[in-house]
């Protein structure tokens, strides 16, 4: 009982993924949200674009601002892909780190602070974890 207890509660608390975050200004009227995951060894974090029947995919959603304005979706790094064991279908997916950018278009001079959220699931070759969201946070300088 005691080492199922202790299965339980590594699961909850364990988390193969850290985010940072920062800002690439292009221009007085342009810049880049830049999010990077870092990935622990053996996991493997899965890419934006999943076939339908596979694991839940990494969703980026940005707060609504009049500061700015979204161009075009978040772009992600080339990444892996490989038929998958637990799902049985090709899927993408990035080990050890992956970098997601998303262009902004500037409708301001000042500083603001552009807030998101990433929702994403992780796996190893042999388990999962269930899906995740964490907050981001953008300084536009």
């Amino acid at each position: 009982m005691l080492l199922a207890i202790g299965s339980i509660s590594y699961a909850q608390v364990h988390d193969p993924v850290k985010w940072s975050t920062s800002v690439k200004k292009i221009s007085d009227k342009e810049a880049e949200l830049i999010a990077v995951a870092t990935i622990q060894k053996d996991w493997h974090l899965y890419s934006q674009e999943i076939p339908e029947g596979g694991p839940i995919p990494t969703l980026f959603t940005f707060e609504g601002d009049s500061r700015y304005l979204k161009k075009g979706n978040t772009t992600e790094p080339e990444g892996h892909v490989v038929d998958d064991p637990i799902f049985e279908m090709k899927i993408k997916y990035f080990d050890t780190k992956a970098v997601f950018t998303q262009k902004i278009r500037l409708k301001t001079a000042e500083k603001f602070t552009v807030k998101g959220v990433v929702e994403y699931m992780v796996c190893t070759g042999m388990n999962c974890l269930p899906p995740k969201e964490v907050e981001l946070t953008f300084n536009v300088n």
